[in-house]
């Protein structure tokens, strides 16, 4: 068998190449019973934070968590950078897929990139555990036996904070929107859910991503709209520079400032001054539960500067269930078929500290229990990383859109 090093896995150029297995046991011993699984993220652009590193330290700690070392199973992760462009993403999953012997990749924390890599893998017989893009068209008409979706989309976040938004009285929105997929749908989702609650649409703008970092002329569009609340169509380091902006110009002092996809390191990263108050929802927070504050306690020395958000929490929980299925169906079988995997998969109940006890739908969503947040007022946190404080909470069956409405092909009738 080809032995891999680090630095064997240069990808696409630009890949950030790792390989990771767990200790004790020598790949010859573990021949035939080895499992990869590619973490695609961005590792150096506005999303790193929200992906990147820490979601490589989830995956891993999914496989130390479930101890398939000890039934003889060895697992290497390996991470690439797809720099948020479907054609490095593609590529570099197609040379996981040819020549490294990659049996699933996950993360994948950007639609297009997602679509592309979804419709590699049903070709290729691979499986995706998107645990990382938005886009609620990957259990809609997009689809497919090979791909799994976790964590949150489109349509939850739409839902959580823009009916709960209309339904208090800020209901005409001016979306400043991402001009790629994820913004688009974002954008649609939230405006459906808007007006389904009453609410209207007062305008919105789309700016270049990636590459805008200056949102003042945006913002001046967005103030001269006289909408109760401006909504971010936006996520990572777009989502802090147009908060930080927006205070700068004084956009706050008049109109609200609604994140429709917000992670803990944003709130980070813009600091409680000026965040706080900021509504937003997320699938996970590390103080929610005990059984959150124990996953965060495995993981927290490995992450110190970036405590997992709900998109590292998806990963772990992905990765995590996936392995069960191998475990369950057998290293072989999961290897020689993607479609056997998902389907093992879909057949059994999920649970982990992350989300609790969830359920994978035939259409690939999984569902859990979303929260929405307010950000908390600099006085009111015990310290780094305590940023929220729990607004509401929506029950897995109505967090995620039905089964029935999305359109995919695999639902019967």
């Amino acid at each position: 068998m080809r032995k891999f090093s680090r630095r064997d896995l240069m990808v696409a150029g630009a890949a950030l190449p790792a390989l990771a297995a767990l200790p004790g046991r020598s790949r010859a011993q573990g021949a035939g019973r080895i499992l990869k699984i590619g973490v695609l993220a961005d590792f150096s652009g506005p999303y790193r934070d929200t992906s990147g590193p820490t979601s490589v330290a989830c995956a891993r700690q999914a496989v130390a968590d479930l101890g398939l070392e000890a039934r003889g199973i060895t697992v290497e992760i390996l991470q690439a950078d797809h720099q948020n462009k479907a054609d490095v993403g593609l590529g570099i999953a197609r040379r996981w897929f040819d020549q490294d012997g990659v049996d699933a990749v996950t993360e994948v924390n950007n639609s297009a990139v997602a679509l592309a890599v979804a419709n590699l893998a049903q070709e290729k017989d691979k499986v995706v555990l998107a645990s990382g893009p938005a886009s609620a068209v990957l259990t809609g008409p997009q689809c497919t036996t090979n791909l799994v979706h976790w964590t949150y989309d489109t349509w939850m976040c739409a839902n959580v904070v823009g009916k709960a938004a209309a339904r208090a009285g800020d209901d005409s929105f001016f979306f400043l929107t991402a001009d790629y997929s994820f913004g688009h749908q974002l954008e649609r989702d939230t405006a459906a859910a808007l007006q389904s609650a009453g609410g209207k649409v007062a305008g919105s703008v789309r700016f270049p991503f990636p590459g805008t970092t200056d949102f003042s002329s945006y913002l001046v569009q967005a103030q001269s709209s006289r909408a109760k609340v401006v909504a971010l169509a936006t996520a990572g380091a777009d989502t802090v520079n147009c908060v930080k902006q927006a205070q700068e110009f004084g956009l706050t002092r008049r109109q609200k400032m609604l994140a429709l996809i917000a992670f803990l390191c944003d709130i980070h990263a813009m600091g409680l001054p000026a965040a706080q108050g900021l509504l937003l929802n997320e699938a996970f927070y590390w103080d929610l539960n005990d059984r959150t504050r124990a996953f965060l306690n495995r993981v927290k020395d490995k992450v110190p500067t970036n405590w997992p958000n709900q998109e590292h929490a998806g990963t772990y929980s992905a990765v995590l269930h996936y392995l069960k299925a191998a475990s369950d169906l057998g290293v072989a079988q999961t290897r020689a078929s993607g479609r056997a995997a998902i389907a093992r998969m879909k057949a059994m109940p999920t649970d982990d500290d992350c989300f609790g006890p969830g359920t994978l739908r035939a259409d690939g969503r999984k569902i859990h229990p979303a929260y929405l947040f307010q950000v908390k007022r600099p006085e009111e946190s015990k310290g780094p990383w305590d940023y929220y404080k729990l607004v509401g909470t929506v029950a897995a069956e109505e967090a995620f859109r039905p089964m029935d409405q999305g359109g995919c092909p695999l639902v019967k009738a």
